[in-house]
């Protein structure tokens, strides 16, 4: 398994995973996160494809013999009154196709974003994890992040 850097060719294989983790998510809770809609592979893939020269941002893949299996979109965040946060890494996006997992492939891509995060100073890393994804929770507990924020969602 090899990480790397996501390109330009890796836009439809983003794309397919960012439709995985819209899909993940809508089924967790329809209510709270966006529908993938009829072709989120194309919209998805054009988003992170927007990203991949935002001096700002990481994205890198994980490759299995010249398969993306996985992908991690993280980037730089700036200090938040409002989140009563500093500046910050933040890991967006991390997943892993369901035929790759238990490999090693989350930790790394979510070590490798560490690592440049911690190579630009950030003092932390941060993410958010949907309260019913138990299986991403162990693995981020593992890298060791541990729980701060509870999101709470009212429907009006």
């Amino acid at each position: 398994m090899l990480i790397r850097s996501a390109t330009r060719d890796d836009v439809p294989a983003l794309g397919r995973l960012g439709a995985q983790l819209m899909r993940q998510h809508h089924a967790f809770d329809a209510r709270r996160f966006l529908a993938p809609g009829d072709a989120p592979e194309a919209g998805y893939g054009r988003f992170l494809g927007s990203q991949i020269d935002d001096p700002d941002v990481f994205l890198h893949v994980a490759d299995v013999d010249g398969c993306v299996v996985g992908y991690v979109y993280a980037g730089i965040e700036p200090l938040s009154w409002k989140e009563l946060r500093d500046e910050c890494g933040f890991v967006h996006d991390l997943l892993v196709e369901e035929s790759a997992r238990g490999k090693g492939a989350g930790l790394a891509l979510l070590e490798a974003a560490a690592a440049w995060f911690s190579s630009r100073a950030m003092p932390r890393v941060m993410l958010w994890t949907a309260s019913q994804n138990a299986t991403a929770q162990r693995l981020f507990a593992r890298a060791g992040f541990r729980p701060t924020m509870i999101e709470m969602t009212r429907e009006l």
